[in-house]
């Protein structure tokens, strides 16, 4: 593992190559973000007053 070898990126920029190991370069690909929307707690049901009698 080393400049002679041509599988280590290492080994890539020795020879002067590009590769799956050293791309060129490009797009790269957007993380997807979450696949649903987190949904927020449902809201509490509203409380009942009550009137004294």
């Amino acid at each position: 593992m080393g400049r002679g070898d041509k599988r280590t990126e290492k080994g890539k920029r020795f020879k002067r190559s590009h590769g799956v190991t050293r791309p060129k370069g490009g797009r790269k690909k957007a993380k997807p973000g979450p696949a649903k929307p987190v949904a927020a707690a449902p809201a509490a049901p509203a409380k009942k007053t009550t009137t004294k009698k």
